[in-house]
């Protein structure tokens, strides 16, 4: 078989299956809640089933990986995020057990109201239809992400990373079971059984089936979705985070505050990249929040006037700052430092440099703290609390698709609600327009 008639069927193959998701979505939309929540029952229960064919099957992916990372072409952290240990598959049947407990998304009149001609007007909640989602090598996505738009009355189309193939061929196998037990059609799922990147190309030029697209992945895949995309696309590029520590923030729980938001989990995508201090504490403020985050492992990439401020006294876990270390989302044990004069230089600052994603100031001025919520549209502002709360589990919204820095339907952490949209429902008594 030539390569273009191997291209040619697998395009229809995947049209194939956006159109089997597009045709069985009014059957998941149009369920009601106690279906939905037996059907993600199921699919937990139908993990623990066939946990013996998927563990085998990511072992055979783990070793693959495992051969990469000898020769030196993959990361080790790589091998990490593939692996389904017993722990993570135990998880993974917890999220959809979590799930089950959650309010319905999809029904609820968020908005009613009379107009005087006596129309009722409200605006209810519906799912988008059917969600595409493009992700990298993480299997217990697979399961998070059918779930999440399975509760919230949307077909899903799954295009996992090729490193993962076996494993999500086979959580996806077992998901399938669990919605047939629980009588929903299994076409709701669909999952892109090929390694091929020209799937993923062939998947965002399904406008006609597909109602939106979410890429879960690093810059490069985001930038990749968003420009070829025809089909409109929720945007995540990275998180380039501050914290600015104003000129009343209190010493400990300044450092308290970085600590946890740099050093808990360097590699999320809400963790601290840059820290911005006053002016007016860059002598004995920034030194103290330096000397804890050195002690911590962290190098400083400090701008000219906080390497004055330091006195060179970190030696070699301070060095000085690049405009792309300004920029830069680091993922690891590495932060920008810069001194501002207020807080206008402060927002200056993040509007320049960041990414919409997470801001947040240390301070103990009502006023200050007002004004940098105001005037910072970043999808998740705080004020004297850790850049790590920007995460739905932690917001209250449940699990989380991710994290949006698309102003378009979403901004910031996305639950259920997010992968919902409304309708107007117009209640009349015989109305006619004069």
């Amino acid at each position: 078989m030539s390569d273009n008639q191997t291209q040619s069927d697998l395009q229809k193959r995947i049209i194939k299956q956006a159109r089997a998701a597009r045709l069985a979505a009014p059957a998941i939309a149009s369920s009601p809640l106690e279906q939905r929540n037996r059907a993600l029952e199921a699919m937990a229960q139908a993990l623990l089933d066939h946990r013996g064919p998927i563990t085998e099957a990511n072992a055979l992916d783990v070793a693959d990986a495992q051969k990469d990372v000898a020769n030196g072409s993959l990361g080790a952290a790589f091998v990490d995020r593939l692996t389904l240990s017993e722990k993570r598959l135990g998880s993974m049947v917890s999220a959809l057990r979590e799930l089950v407990a959650a309010p319905d998304p999809i029904g609820a009149e968020d908005q009613a109201w009379m107009r005087p001609n006596g129309l009722r007007v409200a605006k209810r909640r519906i799912p988008l239809g059917v969600i595409g989602i493009i992700y990298e090598a993480r299997p217990n996505v697979t399961s998070d992400a059918a779930a999440l738009c399975i509760k919230a009355g949307n077909a899903v189309v799954l295009k996992g990373g090729r490193r993962a193939l076996r494993s999500n061929r086979a959580v996806v196998h077992a998901l399938r079971q669990g919605l047939e037990a629980a009588g929903l059609p299994a076409d709701v799922l669909q999952f892109i059984d090929s390694p091929q990147r020209q799937s993923v190309q062939t998947l965002l030029e399904q406008e006609d089936y597909v109602d939106l697209i979410i890429p879960r992945g690093g810059e490069g895949l985001v930038r990749y979705v968003s420009q070829h995309s025809r089909i409109p696309v929720i945007k995540h590029y990275k998180g380039v985070c501050h914290v600015y520590l104003d000129a009343s923030a209190k010493a400990q729980r300044s450092v308290d505050i970085m600590l946890n938001a740099k050093v808990q989990r360097p590699s999320v995508c809400n963790a601290a990249e840059t820290l911005l201090v006053h002016t007016s504490r860059a002598d004995d403020l920034l030194p103290q929040v330096a000397q804890a985050l050195v002690e911590a492992g962290v190098t400083l990439h400090a701008d000219e006037r906080a390497m004055a401020a330091l006195k060179g006294r970190f030696g070699d876990k301070c060095v000085p700052a690049t405009e792309d270390d300004l920029y830069a989302e680091y993922l690891s044990l590495d932060i920008a430092v810069a001194v501002v004069d207020g807080l206008d230089e402060a927002v200056a600052h993040i509007q320049r440099y960041g990414s919409e994603h997470t801001e947040a100031i240390v301070t103990e001025d009502y006023s200050n703290a007002e004004a940098f919520l105001n005037r910072v549209n970043s999808s998740v502002v705080l004020v004297n609390a850790s850049t790590r709360f920007s995460d739905g589990g932690q917001l209250g919204l449940g699990a989380e698709i991710g994290i949006s820095t698309t102003k378009l339907h979403a901004f910031g952490p996305m639950g259920l609600k997010e992968l919902t949209t409304t309708k107007f429902v117009i209640r009349g008594d015989g109305q006619v327009r004069p």
